[in-house]
């Protein structure tokens, strides 16, 4: 009788992605119907369509609107072990991640697309007084901040105080700070109007700090000055070249042109800076890469294939990554930090480890530029769009925040969010309305002495 042949089928490469952002889903989905085995690890259970979180923190959309879960995503690709978990470490030469549980799980490829997070310029205890906005827990503390500022200025006596909290400053003029000051400028205008008793909501103060000289500055000066006559219509006031030296419970500080001042105010966001995830830390350490492969900011400067020096079999992708794209021109271009360039980036690495294990000649990135989009507010938004063949197309106003709410409707997940986000928009715009309005837990109001009579 023979003996039966041992099993000499070859296991098929692993290739673990950390972080389930633009990045990392594409890079994953870009790999269904290759013989690989993928393990997906992510700190959350689910994927979130950050262009639309700030809806969240103004209350506009609920979370389940913008936010899926990953295990239901990929249900239905089988090649795909979907792990909660934070990586901790990173062993290049074992080729090896370690959680936070210690469990050490091999690759044979891996995809980095940890993401971003806020950056305060070495001003760390800032962030106590100014949440920035990248998560979901993010989200839901600034929209507790933001209305319960109304319900502290109903409750409080002194006129000054009552200033203050209904005085609101969001810090950086990107597309985030622009479409946080431009909603909570409607809130107070429109949506709490009338509702309270001893204070009037449209007598809020929404600012916009900027320490450039436009708002925007990665669009046209054009768009820049539409973007900010918009803003002034809604009633934002918009103040460049003013710098934030300091900030703490009663307001910030800021240096306009050599001279301090004071903006006394209770709810501040944070929307002025970005720093790669820290996980970019432990890559380049695990990496043994020099100072001149990581920027101020934290990014891994990645080879022309998106693969880190000297580890071809580690992709970065994404916010984490300082990459250049390969014209065929050959100029190279600095890839933006925005989810177009987020997924091309994970599709590439994805294709290219495909090419590896073929044993063919990985290709550069090239990033197709799209353009830029901004809302303002209601029926305000400014459009920078890449036509081919007829180059840059650029608009402001309806027109503009019509294609806005489009773009970001089609490129939702699921048809069921796509029906939500479009009732609540339309709900929204129809009676000023905004149905997401309710924060959880107790809040502390200071106390006040009685008064003999």
């Amino acid at each position: 009788m023979l003996n039966a042949a041992p099993n000499t089928l070859p296991t098929p490469p692993h290739v673990v992605i950390i972080g389930a952002g633009f990045g990392g889903l594409e890079a994953a989905k870009a790999l269904r119907k290759a013989d690989v085995d993928i393990t997906l690890i992510d700190r959350t259970n689910h994927h979130l369509f950050q262009p639309l979180l700030y809806q969240i923190a103004t209350a506009g959309l609920s979370p389940p609107s913008i936010a899926a879960p990953t295990r239901y995503l990929f249900r239905k690709q089988p090649n795909v072990t979907r792990l909660l978990g934070e990586v901790v470490d990173i062993d290049a030469k074992a080729r090896a991640v370690r959680l936070e549980n210690g469990e050490t799980i091999a690759y044979d490829h891996l995809i980095v697309a940890s993401g971003a997070t806020h950056s305060y310029f070495g001003n760390d205890q800032w962030a106590e007084h100014a949440p920035g906005l990248k998560t979901l827990e993010d989200a839901f503390n600034i929209r507790r901040r933001v209305l319960l500022a109304f319900e502290h200025a109903e409750r409080e006596e002194d006129q000054a105080t009552r200033e203050r909290w209904l005085t609101f400053a969001v810090i950086g003029a990107g597309p985030t700070g622009v479409e946080m000051a431009g909603t909570m400028a409607e809130i107070a205008k429109h949506t709490l109007a009338g509702e309270f008793r001893r204070i009037d909501s449209r007598r809020a103060r929404v600012l916009l700090i900027e320490g450039g000289d436009r708002v925007l500055l990665a669009f046209p000066p054009s768009l820049s000055q539409r973007a900010e006559e918009q803003l002034t219509t809604l009633g934002v006031e918009v103040r460049t070249s003013h710098k934030v030296t300091h900030i703490d419970a009663d307001g910030i500080r800021v240096n306009v042109n050599g001279l301090e001042q004071t903006i006394a105010c209770k709810t501040i966001v944070w929307a002025a800076g970005v720093a790669a995830s820290p996980l970019g830390k432990l890559l380049a350490r695990a990496c043994a890469l020099d100072e001149a492969s990581v920027d101020r900011a934290g990014r891994i400067k990645v080879e022309p294939d998106l693969t880190v020096l000297g580890h071809p079999e580690i992709s970065v992708v994404g916010d984490l990554a300082l990459a250049r794209s390969y014209e065929k021109d050959g100029e190279t271009k600095p890839v933006p930090g925005v989810s177009p360039s987020a997924k091309q980036m994970g599709r590439r690495a994805a294709k290219n480890i495909l090419v590896r294990i073929a044993g063919g000649k990985p290709e550069v990135f090239r990033y197709i530029d799209y353009g830029l989009l901004a809302t303002i507010g209601r029926k305000s938004a400014v459009v920078d769009v890449v036509v081919p063949l007829f180059g840059h197309v650029r608009f402001s106003g309806l027109f503009a925040w019509l294609f806005w709410l489009f773009i970001h409707v089609y490129f939702l997940i699921g048809f069921r969010n796509r029906m939500i986000v479009l009732m609540d928009w339309a709900w929204a715009y129809g009676t000023f309305n905004r149905t997401a309005r309710v924060v959880v837990g107790n809040e502390k109001f200071e106390t006040k002495k009685a008064v003999e009579p």
